[in-house]
């Protein structure tokens, strides 16, 4: 009785958002065709982006990466700074938000569709989008507001209401920038509660309904979800009730154990296939230029592989400056350096060594659904692909990946909570009560993300959280010019030595 009442609740609500989800995917994720390939144009959008940053800033991603990681790792950051979270803290926190099931069941289609040389391209991406993610976050620290208690709010709210007013003179610039920052909250808001709440509650226990025995196994029963889902919202709460700084106590700590977990099993399976890493790495490259066995070629290789990675690390969606605007710095420009090592991590690393594990381990299952792609059939379940590529060394890696699920799934979960949380008292007013009522909010649908499904829920979900790059990416073109005042300044206290007064190594 009560499963059919929750399969009732769940289709009105479906019904309802339908037609809304439908239109809005059809304009977000609508393709355009170059050399006869079709792609999403936000796809082209994001990449384009990243590649005139890159060139705007002079390859910043490569000539600052060692000084971003001494920055990252303390070196350069005094404790009485503004701010609430160390540099390190708020890049776990960040990348918490971005690394998850893209890089397991996400990387699985990528090699599957595009081929070995998929992975040449989204690699390509990720390093492109380390200047995208530099951009946004030294606008995010650059506008962020410190409120008396001693906490800071910033993302794409505030550098797109303040930078845009900047730069557009009169009140043409208040009135855009206000309606850019609007838009912005709303559309986090909403991916905080459905995409990076429900989605992840729901993915997670159905994960840990299958590798448990399904619908025959403990987690089968009608009550199942409904416990799991109380559990997980108290176990998110006790997170998240405590603010960022508790958000990067926990983060700092879950990114690198979940980190090392998943790329422990990578090495294990690529050590294992040791003599195949050669050929491996020339099906990479080879695919990359040739798009051998691959529709589309070349060309279908190179936008699998940018679509992966943009939709991996998320560059130029501006939600990841959230967190990185909590650091404690007098120098924007300073978490721009630490925020550039985000796609590197989740793409050039995580994605990457998934793709090698799958590649290398070379399955029969994998192969077909190649040649399935290739016929014009289905792709199966990029989870599945990776999945049966760590189990020809590692039978048991089902119970690995659950585990993985698990940490991938909450460390996105208490991310996005901040996030949705900075929305929500951009648009209703900061206050403790106002902060209390979206926690509580947020935990509730911990517990309805657990029990119902809600796809057009979230496939809105989706397209919103793209729409915003919509608005983000015009935004830094606008603001560029103030990121490059940032990096002049920076680098001319650094080259004085007034930095290393005010920012003694610890």
């Amino acid at each position: 009785m009560a499963t059919n009442a929750l399969g009732g609740i769940e289709n009105a609500i479906n019904t309802v958002f339908e037609p809304i989800a439908d239109a809005l995917t059809a304009f977000v994720f609508a393709e355009i065709t170059v050399f006869g390939i079709a792609f999403p144009w936000i796809v082209g959008w994001l990449v384009v982006a990243a590649a005139i940053f890159t060139v705007y800033f002079g390859f910043v991603q490569f000539r600052q990466f060692r000084l971003a990681t001494r920055i990252a790792r303390g070196h350069f950051t005094r404790h009485d700074e503004p701010g609430e979270i160390t540099h390190f803290q708020a890049l776990s926190s960040a990348v918490s938000g971005t690394v998850g099931l893209g890089n397991i069941a996400g990387v699985g289609v990528a090699v599957t569709i595009g081929g070995p040389g998929a992975t040449f391209w989204m690699i390509v991406a990720g390093l492109l989008g380390m200047c995208t993610k530099f951009v946004e976050c030294t606008l995010g620290v650059k506008y962020r507001e410190e409120h008396a208690d001693g906490t800071v709010s910033g993302g794409p709210m505030h550098y797109l209401r303040k930078g845009v007013a900047e730069r557009i003179p009169g009140s043409a610039g208040r009135i855009v920038g206000r309606v850019l920052a609007a838009g912005a909250a709303v559309m986090i808001l909403f991916f905080g509660i459905a995409g990076g709440n429900m989605f992840q509650a729901n993915q997670t226990f159905a994960q840990l309904r299958d590798v448990t025995g399904g619908g025959d196994g403990p987690l089968g029963g009608a009550g199942a979800a409904l416990i799991f889902g109380l559990l997980l919202a108290v176990v998110v709460g006790l997170v998240i009730f405590g603010g960022i700084r508790s958000i990067g106590r926990v983060t700092s700590r879950l990114v690198p154990t979940m980190a090392i977990v998943y790329l422990a099993a990578c090495l294990i399976v690529i050590g294992v296939n040791l003599p195949q890493v050669p050929a491996a790495v020339g099906e990479i490259l080879s695919g990359a230029f040739t798009g051998a066995g691959v529709a589309g070629g070349a060309v279908g290789a190179l936008i699998v592989g940018f679509q992966r990675a943009a939709f991996s690390n998320e560059a130029g969606l501006g939600s990841a400056s959230i967190a990185h605007s909590a650091v404690r710095t007098r120098h924007p420009v300073t978490e721009g350096y630490v925020a550039l090592l985000e796609p590197f991590i989740d793409t050039v690393v995580v994605c990457t060594m998934t793709a090698l594990t799958i590649i290398i381990a070379g399955t029969p299952f994998w192969r077909e659904a190649q040649a399935t792609a290739l016929a014009g059939g289905d792709t199966p379940d990029g989870v599945l692909v990776t999945s049966d590529a760590f189990a020809t060394v590692l039978p048991w890696f089902p119970y690995v990946l659950t585990v993985a699920v698990a940490l991938f799934a909450l460390s996105t979960m208490i991310t996005w909570a901040y996030y949705g949380q900075k929305a929500w008292t951009y648009l209703f007013g900061k206050s403790g009560r106002n902060e209390r009522v979206y926690q509580v909010l947020f935990c509730v649908f911990v517990v309805v993300g657990s029990v119902l499904t809600l796809g057009s829920v979230l496939a809105f979900a989706d397209a919103v959280l793209f729409l915003l790059a919509l608005f983000n990416i015009v935004g830094l073109y606008l603001l560029a010019p103030v990121v490059k005042r940032e990096v002049a300044e920076y680098q001319r206290k650094r080259h004085s030595g007034e930095v290393k007064r005010i920012e003694k190594v610890r």
